[in-house]
């Protein structure tokens, strides 16, 4: 079983979409194994895309993912990674097809609805930057 992390991003909150993709993850199984909601800080998200941040469009970045009160979520199931990959789509919502989130509820590259981790080492890492251990359970 895998683990991985995904943070409903500004523009889901703000058009109201966390219902209908959560039930698409827990329609495709994956079990809810920790849930919050907070506002994410500049230095959290400089170190959440340090691989970015010290390129010209991260400001952007930065105070779109800051914009307003995110819900951040871990899930458990069997190659989870992969298959939260596949339920979204490609990063770029414009060439994301009919009947994935993105393609479905996104509207360009950084307005995706939400971010997945893209392999198993990032999912711990991410979920070890976001989540304390007595805050992930089992399901």
């Amino acid at each position: 079983m895998q683990r991985t992390f995904v943070i409903f991003k500004p523009d889901c909150m703000a058009q109201r979409h966390v219902g209908n993709v959560l039930n698409r993850f827990e329609s495709a199984g994956f079990a809810i194994v920790g849930c919050k909601m907070s506002r994410l800080t500049p230095a959290l998200l400089r170190v959440h895309y340090a691989h970015v941040a010290d390129k010209p469009f991260y400001p952007e970045i930065e105070a779109f993912m800051s914009s307003r009160p995110v819900i951040m979520m871990a899930f458990e199931g069997d190659n989870i990674v992969q298959k939260v990959r596949d339920l979204l789509g490609p990063t770029d919502s414009r060439k994301a097809a009919k009947g994935t989130i993105r393609g479905d509820f996104g509207t360009e590259m950084m307005k995706n609805v939400v971010h997945a981790s893209d392999s198993v080492e990032n999912a711990q890492a991410e979920l070890a930057r976001f989540f304390k251990p007595e805050e992930l359970f089992h399901a």
